[in-house]
């Protein structure tokens, strides 16, 4: 039976409160069976530090439902990496999501909607497929943290997103050198195309390699000032860098002619 959402800030803050100060393993394995959290579903991108949540999970409930949003335009090496992980780690309900048919073929018949706004392309091909997809779940498993930038500085464990469900991120606290030492202390494989400059990897045409001293995200939409694909909810907004100047342009228009 669904949570009742009716009061979903209080019992966000709650579970904030009680496990406040629980390590990372210990808040996914009491909120996998925790019934203030309900039923949730592990959302991975099988990429760069994926292999670190997709591990604990596999090591705590390995029968927990794994959501991979295959958005057609991944690198090849993503869809052998997601392959082999599954494998590897026993993961016994991995669901692939994809955009529905119809709607890449009236949005994006072409596949280029990407190189005319970002956002557009990932609202079709990642935002409505997940949201489809996270139906009948109370919540959903995150692996973001708070180090990846400014929007994700405040990151607690625990999130209500925008009144519909929860989020739980558990390596919220966790640094990029925690990451690495879980990896390498548990003989976790790499995604192929981190060896080759790309610590954040998302879709082919959207990602490109990150020189020495950039932000890890840096390669991620580059020169675009967008941050986030538009999956996570901040305060019930959207979290995007602002719009290109063309289409801030027409966005105004659009506006004032309304």
């Amino acid at each position: 039976m669904p949570l009742d959402l009716t009061d979903l800030d209080a019992r966000v803050a709650a579970l904030n409160d009680r496990y406040r100060h629980h390590s990372a393993t210990a808040v996914l394995e009491r909120a996998l069976h925790d019934p203030e959290v309900g039923q949730l579903a592990l959302v991975s991108s099988f990429g760069a530090e994926s292999v670190v949540l997709l591990h604990l999970v596999s090591v705590i409930a390995p029968e927990t439902p794994v959501l991979f949003i295959d958005t057609q335009m991944l690198f090849p090496e993503t869809l052998a990496y997601q392959r082999e992980l599954a494998e590897k780690l026993n993961l016994t309900d991995i669901r692939t999501i994809r955009a529905d048919r119809r709607d890449t073929d009236f949005e994006d018949p072409d596949g280029t909607l990407h190189q005319f706004s970002t956002d557009a392309c990932c609202h079709i091909r990642k935002v409505v497929p997940l949201e489809r997809a996270l139906k009948g779940f109370d919540g959903w498993i995150t692996g973001r943290k708070r180090f990846q930038g400014s929007t994700r500085a405040a990151l607690e464990f625990f999130e209500n997103e925008d009144g519909k469900r929860l989020k739980v991120n558990p390596l919220a606290h966790w640094g990029r050198d925690d990451l690495q030492d879980y990896i390498v202390n548990n003989r976790l494989p790499r995604h192929p195309l981190v060896a080759k400059g790309y610590p954040s990897i998302g879709c082919a045409p959207c990602t490109s390699p990150v020189a020495e001293g950039e932000d890890p995200r840096a390669g991620r939409w580059r020169g675009q000032g967008k941050v986030e694909c538009g999956i996570h909810i901040v305060d019930g907004k959207v979290v995007r860098g602002p719009l290109p100047a063309a289409e801030a342009e027409a966005a105004a228009l659009k506006e004032n002619v309304a």
